[in-house]
Formats: C-alpha cells, sequence, structure tokens
C-alpha cells in the first residue's frame, strides 16, 4: 500500500543517518515491546506480513511521530484490539480486566530460546522462474490497497534480474489471509537514473528483492 511507511526515494523528510547497529535497544521499554510482540504472534491470530501491515495501516501523523518501537506498540494495540484480546478500556486503565481468549496459546518462557533459534523461514515449493539472471524487466505500477513488498519508487522501472533465490511466501496474500501462495524471489538492480530521474548519480545503482508477480519482460 502507499503508506507513511514508504519513504523511500521521497523529498523533505531529511539525511538517513546511520544508527550504531551494535545498540539493539534505547530504553528497556523497547525489549518488553519486541516481547509482547513475539508473544502476541504465538496467539496465532496473525503472520508477519499481517503484522507488518498493521504498522503500515497507523494513520500518517502516528507513523510519522513515532520511534521504531512505538510503532510496533501501536500496532500491536490495534491487532490486539481487532482480535478481542485487549478492549480499549484496558489500555486506558493500563491493565488487565479480562481473561485472555487464547490463555492455552501463551509462549512459554522456556521456550522462547528454541522458537528464536527456529525462526520463520519463507522459503517453500514453488513455481519454476519465469525469468533468468541478466533478463531486463520492468516492475508493475501497481497501487495495492494491502500489503506489498515493492517500494513505491521502484514501480514501473526497467531493471536486470542479478539472482534468484527460489520460491517464497508472497507476502501480498499471506498479508490478507489468502494463502501463501509462493512466488520466485529475485534480486533486481537498476540504475538510480531509471528511479530517481537525470539527476541521480550515473555511478550508483540500488537493488531490491522483488517477487514475480511485481516484474514483467521489459
Amino acid at each position: 500500500m502507499n503508506g507513511p511507511h514508504d519513504l523511500g526515494g521521497r523529498h523533505g523528510f531529511g539525511a538517513v543517518i546511520p544508527e550504531d547497529e551494535s545498540i539493539l535497544f534505547h530504553a528497556d521499554w523497547e525489549k518488553r515491546v519486541l516481547g509482547m510482540t513475539l508473544a502476541a504472534g504465538a496467539l496465532g491470530y496473525w503472520n508477519i506480513d499481517a503484522s507488518r501491515h498493521a504498522r503500515e495501516c497507523l494513520p500518517p501523523a502516528t507513523y510519522l511521530g513515532a520511534s521504531y518501537y512505538e510503532i510496533w506498540l501501536r500496532a500491536l494495540e490495534n491487532l490486539l484490539i481487532t482480535y478481542g484480546e485487549v478492549r480499549d478500556d484496558e489500555l486506558d486503565a493500563q491493565a488487565m480486566l479480562q481473561p485472555g481468549l487464547r490463555v492455552e496459546r501463551r509462549l512459554d518462557a522456556k521456550a522462547v530460546p528454541s522458537v528464536l533459534a527456529a525462526g520463520g523461514p519463507a522459503d517453500r515449493p514453488g513455481p519454476a522462474p519465469k525469468f533468468a539472471i541478466g533478463d531486463h524487466v520492468r516492475t508493475r505500477n501497481h497501487q495495492p490497497s494491502g500489503h506489498t513488498r515493492l517500494p513505491s519508487y521502484a514501480r514501473g522501472c526497467r531493471g536486470v534480474v542479478t539472482a534468484l533465490h527460489g520460491a517464497h511466501v508472497y507476502p501480498d496474500s499471506n498479508a490478507r489471509f489468502e494463502g501463501e501462495n509462493p512466488q520466485p524471489l529475485y534480486t533486481i538492480c537498476f540504475d538510480a537514473r531509471d528511479l530517481f530521474g537525470s539527476d541521480a548519480d550515473p555511478a550508483h545503482k540500488v537493488s531490491i528483492e522483488a517477487w514475480e508477480p511485481y516484474l514483467d519482460p521489459a
């Protein structure tokens, strides 16, 4: 979808300032938000793509005015309210006023290391790829109302296939609970000028990963 999260290539938001990646959390409450998000995922109401889409659906003023983990927290609140696990009055009271609906699905603390170690692999058996390394493709200029992993700055642009990654869960359908629908996944390389116009540095290139339904032959 076209939302406040899709900032790539847009003017007016200042320079990207890289952070020290050795600092995982800037406050203790951020650790708790990550823990709550993982634990709530064990309830089984949503998948990772639906969880991402919940963050994208936050109002622009909320999204742009929040830090990374504040965005996670606001989206988690909305998901828990949607599925009846939390009520608005409980958020206001900052306390549980009713039992949870799926208490049997809780993520036990002892299981956390094994759950994290297992991860969430998204590779699946799927159709053979239509494109090969070196093929010229053009991304589709679609404007979906739901979740997509194709950034707006790369839509309708010509690029070259530089890698094939097998078939993976297709996030656009998975976020809508329409099935995993595995699709071939590629790395596509673009000249910066094809993305950002003639003012871009001709020496720069940009690579993205793109699912096959995003691509047409150039």
